[in-house]
C-alpha cells in the first residue's frame, strides 16, 4: 500500500514548485546524498521523536556569533526539548565561547558527579556549540569532549577543530539579505564569468586575488551587490563564507577555491555538494580557474544551478524556524548521530 506524503514534504514540494523556481523536480534529479524516499520519511520521524535534553548552563551568557545565537535560541524554545533525559536521544551542554579550558574541565566534572549520563557513551551522546573549537589539553574532562562529544560549529573551521563525521557546521548567517528574493529564471543575461568578494586578508595571501581583481571577465566589490549578474561566485576557504547561502539561493553557482580537500562544507552529511559547487585550487592561477569555469555550461551549468537554487532554501534563518530551514537541518545532522551505544540502568549506574 502507499503511503501518504508527509505534511511537511508537500509544503516542501509546493514551495519549488513555484513559478520563480528553476527546479520544479528535485525528487528526480536530487541534490540529497539520501534518495527522497528515505530524506523526507526519516526528516519526519526526527519531527516525531527526536528529544534533547539540555544541562544548566554554569552562567549566564550569550554566543559570539548569529549563527550560534540563532541555534541555541531555536533549540530552547522547540518541541525537541525535553524535561526527562531518560528520553532524550542526545545531550547539550551549553557554555559561554570563552569559558577557559581549567573551566570546561570543570563543567564536564560537575556533569559526571551531578548526572550519570555522560557515563553512557563517555560524552558520544552529548553536543556543544564552539565556532572557536576547544584547545588541544592533557586533562581527561576537556578531551573527552572534544573527541567524542559532538561539536557543532561555524564556517569555515579553524585547522584541527572539526572532526568529520562526528562535528557539523552551521549553515551561514548573511550580514544582510541581497538584492533578489529568488533567483531569476535564466542566466542568459549574467554580464560576468564571476564574482569575488574583496578582502584585504585574502588578498596578502593569495596572488590569485589580485589576478582575479584585474581581469574584466571577474567582478570584485568589497560587498556583495547583485549576485545575478555572475554565473558563479567565488570564495577563497578560510574567508568570509557568511554569503554562501545567498549565493545558492539567487542562482550563483559556487566556487571554493582551495589546495586541499574540504570536510567541512555546511549540511555535508546531507547534500552531494560536488553536484551543486566547483571545487578548484589556486596554483593554477587565473588562467587556470578560467578554463575550469569555462568548460562548466550549457545543460551542466542550469542543472548544478537548480540544484543549488534548491540547497540554498535550507541555509535560511528564521526566528521561527520552518520545515527544513537551517535550523531544521542542522537537528536533521544531529538526529543522525544519535546511534550511539546506550546501556540500560542497570549496566552503567
Amino acid at each position: 500500500m502507499a503511503t501518504t506524503p508527509s505534511l511537511s514534504l508537500l509544503l516542501f514540494l509546493l514551495s519549488l514548485l513555484t513559478p520563480t523556481s528553476v527546479h520544479p523536480k528535485p525528487l528526480q534529479d536530487s541534490p540529497y546524498l539520501s534518495p527522497a524516499t528515505v530524506l523526507f520519511p526519516d526528516y519526519d520521524r526526527m519531527l516525531a521523536t527526536f528529544k534533547i535534553y539540555v544541562y544548566p548552563p554554569p552562567t549566564p551568557f550569550t554566543f559570539a556569533t548569529p549563527s550560534e545565537s540563532l541555534f541555541h535560541a531555536s533549540l530552547l524554545n522547540s518541541r525537541f526539548i525535553t524535561d526527562n533525559p531518560d528520553e532524550a536521544h542526545l545531550f547539550y551542554v551549553p557554555f559561554p565561547p570563552d569559558l577557559p579550558s581549567r573551566s570546561l574541565s570543570g563543567l564536564v566534572r560537575s556533569l559526571r558527579t551531578n548526572f550519570t549520563f555522560w557515563y553512557r557513551s563517555l560524552g558520544a551522546d552529548h553536543f556543544f556549540l564552539s565556532c572557536a573549537g576547544i584547545g588541544h589539553a592533557p586533562d581527561r574532562n576537556v578531551l573527552e569532549l572534544k573527541k567524542n562529544s559532538v561539536q557543532i560549529s561555524c564556517f569555515p573551521t579553524t585547522s584541527g577543530d572539526f572532526f568529520p563525521h562526528k562535528d557539523v557546521i552551521l549553515p551561514p548567517v548573511p550580514p544582510s539579505p541581497l538584492a533578489l528574493p529568488h533567483a531569476p529564471v535564466g542566466k542568459e543575461t549574467a554580464t560576468f564569468l564571476g564574482f569575488m568578494k574583496r578582502d584585504e586578508e585574502q588578498e596578502s595571501q593569495s596572488s590569485l586575488v589580485e589576478e582575479v581583481e584585474g581581469d574584466p571577465e571577474f567582478l570584485v566589490e568589497s560587498e556583495p551587490s547583485d549576485l545575478t549578474k555572475s554565473k558563479f561566485c567565488l570564495f577563497v576557504y578560510g574567508g568570509d563564507g557568511s554569503w554562501l547561502g545567498e549565493a545558492l539561493r539567487l542562482g550563483c553557482v559556487p566556487v571554493m577555491i582551495t589546495d586541499r580537500p574540504i570536510q567541512d562544507m555546511p549540511l555535508i552529511d546531507v547534500v552531494r555538494w560536488s553536484e551543486i559547487a566547483v571545487f578548484v585550487g589556486s596554483r593554477g592561477g587565473v588562467a587556470e580557474l578560467k578554463r575550469v569555469l569555462g568548460g562548466i555550461g550549457g545543460e551542466q551549468y542550469e542543472r548544478m544551478r537548480g540544484l543549488g537554487v534548491t540547497v540554498g532554501r535550507h541555509f535560511v534563518w528564521n526566528k521561527v524556524p520552518q520545515p527544513f530551514d537551517a535550523f531544521h537541518m542542522v537537528m536533521y545532522q544531529l538526529w543522525l548521530r544519535r546511534h550511539t551505544i546506550r546501556y540500560v540502568r542497570r549496566e552503567w549506574m
